[in-house]
């Protein structure tokens, strides 16, 4: 996403975020949580019932370069949902000289496998009622799991795009569905039943981080791409030895960095 440095709520940069991540360190991300109404959350219910999965042709990206990455189709996605989250990190994660688009990066697969899993279903939630409003350090407050939230909140952003723009999201230009995201950041964007703001800083967006830096054997991080742009070096990263020689120098090894399958 490109900077607007006169919205306050803005969401970094990808060019600053890569700059962060490499002056700190490619520390994982939770995904944050989502507090809502009871009577927002039981509609919501209603209205995000998991979509079959769908075998999606995501290879249409003007990389430059295209590393490999899972065998394709989603898990969680249907066809429209699949449609959105490509053409969103795309947007989010444009192909330049540092990285190809965000779909040939694998982050549309990443955080689809996510919602698919554990995190996803809510495996680790308690998920029993009262439904109550919560403050937000009580964490998450809803019957929704992550997948049924996401899912709400896809069908709510492209219902407000096609209300503003008069298309769907996947069919906006770059700059246009750029914009339409800083303003959902924002809380420009907003619906009755769907709180977009959170659902797009404390779901979306830790999700989008998390697909750029974890192990490729998650099906973000393709090729390590991003890996290779911060100079990070993987696995070897935790060795307590090279913690202590490298230390404030570039390590060796960061040009062949090292996931979890290079040791399987």
């Amino acid at each position: 996403m490109t900077d607007e440095p006169n919205d306050k709520t803005h969401v970094a940069s990808r060019r600053r975020f890569l700059g962060v991540v490499a002056a700190t360190g490619a520390a994982s991300v939770a995904p944050g949580v989502v507090v809502g109404t009871a009577a927002t959350t039981t509609a919501l219910a209603e209205a995000s019932q998991p979509a079959p999965s769908q075998a999606v042709d995501a290879s249409a990206s003007p990389a430059t370069c295209k590393p490999p990455w899972p065998t394709p189709g989603y898990l969680s996605f249907g066809p429209d949902e699949a449609g959105f989250v490509e053409a969103m990190v795309n947007v989010m994660c444009p192909a330049d000289a540092l990285t190809p688009g965000g779909v040939d990066c694998g982050l549309a697969t990443y955080i689809d496998r996510q919602l698919a899993s554990g995190f996803g279903k809510g495996a680790r939630l308690y998920m029993r009622g009262p439904w109550r409003e919560g403050k937000p350090e009580l964490g998450y407050q809803s019957p929704l799991t992550p997948e049924q939230f996401f899912k709400a909140g896809l069908a709510a952003a492209d219902a407000a795009c096609r209300t503003r723009n008069g298309k769907s999201f996947s069919e906006l230009a770059a700059s246009d569905a750029d914009r339409f995201l800083y303003e959902i950041a924002g809380s420009k964007v907003t619906d009755e039943r769907v709180p977009l703001s959170s659902w797009f800083n404390e779901l979306v967006y830790p999700l989008f981080e998390q697909a750029c830096f974890a192990d490729p054997i998650y099906g973000g991080n393709a090729g390590k791409v991003f890996w290779k742009a911060i100079g990070y070096p993987g696995l070897p990263a935790v060795h307590s030895q090279d913690m202590i020689d490298f230390r404030g120098k570039p390590f060796p090894g960061a040009a062949d960095p090292k996931s979890i399958a290079d040791f399987a």
